[in-house]
């Protein structure tokens, strides 16, 4: 007995599988080209054919699936300065180096550890900032 299977995984279900890998192919390629995930970690595209067949054993119903495996995003560290004052609790990402320090950034300004324009701070911007110069003698 000759045993022939004419089942053309890429005309299947009227293309129905062809564009199924497509589609997870175009996953797997996106996955791959973005930066912000490891480019080690190996992606899998998965075929499933679920074939049940008749009493007679004469049809079968076959569902197809098709799945891919990504790749996780990496994760992004920063740290982050907390604190209270006056029963109100402060949180802002540290820019600089280590609290306290002040930096310049891409466009040469001059910031505090969390950002903030130093220009800003000096022009009284910040109200917890106290100009001396201005402050009257004896107030």
């Amino acid at each position: 007995m000759t045993k022939t299977i004419n089942l053309d995984l890429s005309v299947i279900g009227e293309g129905g599988l062809q564009e199924k890998v497509d589609k997870e192919l175009a996953k797997v390629f996106d996955n791959i080209l973005d930066p912000n995930t490891d480019v080690k970690t190996a992606r899998k595209v998965v075929i499933t054919l679920t074939m049940k067949p008749d009493e007679a054993r004469q049809t079968v119903n076959t569902v197809m699936d098709v799945k891919s495996t990504l790749a996780p995003q990496t994760g992004v560290a920063t740290t982050v300065l907390v604190g209270e004052k006056a029963g109100t609790i402060h949180a802002n990402e540290l820019k600089s180096a280590m609290p306290g320090q002040t930096f310049f950034d891409e466009e040469a300004v001059l910031r505090t550890d969390i950002g903030q324009p130093i220009d800003d701070l000096e022009k009284g911007v910040n109200e917890d900032v106290i100009d001396f110069n201005k402050k009257k003698v004896g107030n």
